[in-house]
Formats: structure tokens, C-alpha cells, sequence
């Protein structure tokens, strides 16, 4: 059975992609970035960083650009940018989904 390419992203595997958004980072600029970006609130392992680096790197939405001893450095290629977009859309729909339901007092048919 052929593998399915990654369709929705974990929280964690967001922020990956986010932090890569703008420039390229080692593994240690990515927690940092996700740490501050978040106040703490998505922490990320190095056993959940590096899981999600090799699935990116397998799935090419990102690449290594660097590497210096044990540090590698990360790009966003462009199918990664693009699974980023989807996900993005994907999420700001099911925002304003609960917004809407909110809004509406949580009353069943009221659309």
C-alpha cells in the first residue's frame, strides 16, 4: 500500500513549517522560535523535533541546506510552503466555524 502524503499537521509539526516560513534555521533556532512565538505553550523535544524533520525531509517540504558537525540547517521548499498555506486555510476555517457557533449561542439550526 502506497504511503499517504501528510494532509493535516499536528501543532508541533506547524510550527516547524512556521519557523522556516522566513529563513532558514538549525534544530536549536526552530525550539526557540516555536518557544517564543507560542510563550511555551507547544513544547518542543528534540525526540519530537527530529521526528518531525525526517518526515519533513522525507515528504520534501523541507531541506537540508547546512551542515557544520552536528548542526543542520533547514529550508522550506516550495511544496513545503505550500502544505503551510493549506494548513493555514484549513485552520482559519475551523476557526471561524467555532466563532460562528459561538456567536450563535451553541443553538442547534441557527445558520
Amino acid at each position: 500500500m502506497a504511503k499517504e502524503p501528510l494532509k493535516v499537521l499536528t501543532e508541533s509539526m506547524f510550527y516547524v513549517l512556521l519557523s522556516l516560513l522566513r529563513q532558514e534555521r538549525c534544530g536549536a533556532e526552530i525550539v526557540q522560535f516555536v518557544d517564543d512565538i507560542t510563550a511555551g505553550r507547544v513544547p518542543l523535544g528534540p525526540g519530537t523535533l527530529y521526528t518531525i524533520l525526517a518526515k519533513f525531509q522525507e515528504e520534501r517540504l523541507i531541506e537540508e541546506t547546512a551542515v557544520e558537525g552536528r548542526k543542520r540547517t533547514y529550508a522550506l521548499t516550495d511544496r513545503g510552503r505550500a502544505l503551510f498555506r493549506q494548513e493555514l486555510s484549513r485552520l482559519k476555517l475551523c476557526v471561524a466555524d467555532g466563532e460562528r457557533e459561538e456567536a450563535d449561542g451553541g443553538k442547534e439550526g441557527a445558520r
